[in-house]
């Protein structure tokens, strides 16, 4: 199936990255995330975001992910890869490679290491999306890069280019959001920040939202809610969820920590192990995790799942 524009809704988690204990890649265990996403139902799913800890992989070990995520042939969701390359010549190597190799979307991050201008940002997006047919989720993530986009570049983008998606994680994104849509109202906008702003975004034009990856069901539901109108159901569930993310997500590292712990404790990662320099959790976030595990029957994956 070739995924087109519009096709790139719903629930998207970002892989999260798969090591031992000793820090190595635990090919078993990215498996292990793909049979658990596909499981539940997602509509996509993205490797290579910064919740995959991007910049913490040697090239063998992202072309070595990249060609066993892409052969997984048995999942029902559309399958993106994130291009995070900081040089324009390697970036637009990288998402033609992605491409040839049957990814059904890329994400994009824009080069921000040692301040770019702007105008070598925007070339660097646009040569990029000109490179490939398939969807580009162009990221935008202002806190993280320092880099700036107006709506109206954006809706300009939008119409430039037909396979463009645009990700959004100002914080809060629904008024730039708002304006985006305003000038460009079918443009394909999704959310990530833990899904902090998931039914916000929707209510406004929004297509879905980009989670980490150890408690997707979660997601999987609110938006399934959402969907068939039940959205007094979907805020309550929301609300149960927001008690939580929003003390992890106070820090990425730290989020990115709670998630992989998550995925060990459900028996999808057999190590909790982020590269360093990384995120210690205390006796607190321990407990924490525990509690929110509970109140959510997140049991091991073999275990039966959740049942909200």
């Amino acid at each position: 199936m070739k995924y087109q524009v519009n096709d790139i809704i719903g629930v998207n988690p970002i892989i999260a990255a798969p090591f031992d204990k000793y820090g190595e890649i635990d090919e078993q265990g990215f498996s292990n995330i793909i049979s658990y996403l596909n499981s539940i139902g997602v509509n996509g799913a993205t490797l290579f975001g910064v919740a995959s800890e991007f910049a913490k992989f040697n090239d063998y070990e992202r072309d070595l992910l990249a060609d066993i995520y892409l052969n997984q042939s048995e999942v029902n969701f559309y399958k993106a890869l994130s291009v995070t390359d900081h040089s324009t010549e390697n970036a637009i190597k990288r998402a033609k490679k992605y491409e040839q190799l049957g990814a059904d979307a890329l994400m994009l991050l824009p080069p921000f290491f040692l301040n770019p201008s702007q105008a070598a940002v925007e070339k660097h997006i646009q040569e990029v999306l000109e490179s490939v047919s398939i969807p580009v989720m162009l990221q935008y993530a202002p806190n993280e890069t320092g880099f700036l986009i107006t709506p109206s570049k954006m809706a300009q983008w939008s119409e430039i280019y037909p396979n463009a998606v645009f990700k959004i994680e100002c914080n809060p994104p629904t008024e730039y959001t708002q304006e985006f849509l305003s000038y460009v109202p079918d443009a394909v906008v999704l959310n990530g920040y833990a899904g902090l702003y998931m039914l916000d975004m929707l209510d406004i034009g929004g297509k879905g939202v980009m989670p980490g990856c150890s408690f997707s069901e979660i997601y999987v539901e609110m938006y399934r809610l959402w969907v068939n109108k039940e959205k007094d159901k979907a805020q309550k569930l929301h609300g149960r969820l927001l008690k939580y993310i929003n003390q992890w997500m106070t820090h990425c590292e730290y989020i990115i920590q709670v998630e992989k712990t998550i995925l060990n404790k459900r028996g999808i990662l057999k190590s909790d192990y982020c590269r360093r320099p990384n995120y210690s959790l205390n006796n607190d976030d321990m407990k924490t995790i525990a509690e929110f595990m509970n109140e959510f029957n997140l049991t091991p994956i073999n275990g039966g799942g959740w049942y909200g």
